[in-house]
């Protein structure tokens, strides 16, 4: 199948092409208007505008993040029956990596994704309802834990799973005490004013591999050294129960763990509602619906008290 045959028409982010090419975003960052009674201050909504992310801390009890540290190991442990396709082993060994569908595997997990500190913020940002795009628990075992590659979360939702625009927020509830040791999340602040159209072909059932290493729709070694020369390299560290909002093009990625200390996180990817999935921009067909929530039913309704 040739480029032209499987490129969406109406692209604003044209990707997957022979050669790599740099684009401005043409979307806003922050889409609605601050005010006084708004669920972040003008400081953070800034910061978040500026770098792209934005660090939150102590938003939950400890009784909270207890809670959801014990559903995190009950959902790992072999006993919860998850469903097979949810489940993403290590490259190398049957350890789980990743658990998707992470609100319909876990009801501790479902009013999470809901609660009001979280998701109340993203709508803020959004200035729209939103519904959840993907979700996910990661782990990163001690010792053996791989590293998960520099790339735009934007890039392959718009590639593979055919989102529209940049007006999309991931949530990453850390579940570990995170640190620069045991591989956190890295972030380039400020990657997310530009989009880096990436070179090569979409394979078919491409995601089968790239859940497990990711190769396509990546940056150059090129392309990220000039992004990390211009905007440096963050990483995103804290307590357990840590949230950390970032723009779905912000150029992040994590390095291996080979630290006895585990490292996991709960993951949410929030879409505005009128920014909901059509055909893949440079696919042949949309990754399955445990990638890319493809008929939501209504937007999430966002929950407040503790998580009980």
């Amino acid at each position: 199948m040739t480029l032209s045959a499987v490129h969406n028409t109406g692209d604003a982010y044209p990707t997957r092409l022979p050669e790599e090419s740099w684009l401005e975003r043409q979307d806003p960052v922050f889409w609605g208007k601050w005010s006084p009674q708004a669920p972040l201050t003008r400081a953070e909504t800034e910061s978040f505008e500026k770098n792209g992310f934005l660090i939150l801390r102590d938003l939950f009890s400890e009784a909270e993040v207890e809670k959801l540290k014990a559903e995190s190991a009950r959902l790992r442990s072999g006993e919860a029956e998850l469903s097979s396709e949810n489940v993403i082993t290590e490259p190398d060994s049957d350890a789980v990596r990743t658990v998707f569908r992470l609100d319909t595997e876990s009801a501790v997990f479902d009013r999470l994704a809901r609660d009001e500190r979280v998701a109340g913020k993203v709508k803020f940002l959004l200035d729209e309802d939103v519904y959840l795009h993907q979700s996910r628990l990661n782990y990163k075992p001690g010792f053996t834990g791989k590293e998960f590659y520099w790339h735009s979360d934007f890039e392959t939702w718009h590639a593979e799973d055919g989102m529209p625009r940049m007006r999309a927020i991931s949530a990453s509830i850390l579940l570990t005490d995170n640190d620069a040791l045991n591989g956190p999340l890295m972030l380039m602040p400020g990657s997310h004013k530009h989009f880096i159209a990436c070179a090569g072909e979409t394979p078919g059932d491409n995601y089968k591999s790239s859940l497990k290493k990711q190769e396509i729709g990546v940056p150059s070694h090129e392309a990220l050294t000039k992004m990390a020369d211009e905007f440096g390299i963050e990483y995103a560290s804290g307590k357990a129960g840590t949230v950390i909002l970032f723009e779905c093009n912000t150029i992040h990625g994590s390095n291996g763990n080979i630290t006895p200390f585990p490292r996991s996180n709960a993951f949410f990817v929030y879409n505005a509602w009128s920014n909901r999935v059509t055909e893949p921009f440079a696919a042949d067909k949309p990754r399955p619906a445990f990638l890319s929530e493809r008929d939501p039913k209504g937007p999430i309704t966002i929950e407040s008290g503790e998580i009980s």
